[in-house]
């Protein structure tokens, strides 16, 4: 039996949610993997939320904003691009490959990139296969700390 990754997407309502939207009701293909959680902003996806989709299943997270200069809240993708870095060293420190987080800049013409990011993370995730946190538990006051620091 072969591996199917567990990936939650953290989508922009204005942009990404509308994009992924329009190629579901355009029938476009890409693997089920993912469970989607729409934001109003990618700016607004705490680190928090992507080291806890990480604690309980997730074998990858995928942001998915507007594209710089697009953003309905004027900086939120910005605050966002900044932000992943750190979160992605944060995620390396744990011991976890940093390429189980990804931001992507999809807009809300883009049904097709939608679909061609989904399915190449979820390949990308199948590679490195499921994971393993037997000796990590999320400790957000730690993950606080680290984030208030850089």
């Amino acid at each position: 039996m072969s591996f199917e990754p567990r990936l939650v997407g953290f989508l922009c309502n204005w942009c990404s949610y509308t994009g992924a939207d329009l190629a579901g009701t355009a029938r476009m293909k890409y693997p089920p993997n993912m469970r989607v959680i729409r934001v109003m902003c990618s700016g607004r996806v705490d680190p928090n939320f992507i080291l806890e989709a990480l604690a309980h299943g997730a074998d990858g997270v995928l942001v998915l904003g507007c594209h710089p200069g697009d953003c309905h809240y004027a900086e939120g993708n910005y605050k966002c691009r900044k932000r992943l870095p750190i979160t992605k060293r944060l995620v390396e420190g744990m011991g976890i490959e940093p390429q189980r987080v990804r931001l992507e800049w999809v807009s809300a013409s883009e049904a097709s990139r939608f679909s061609e990011v989904v399915t190449e993370f979820t390949e990308q995730i199948r590679v490195l296969g499921p994971l393993k946190l037997e000796d990590w538990t999320f400790d957000r006051a730690a993950a606080d700390a680290q984030l208030e620091h850089n």
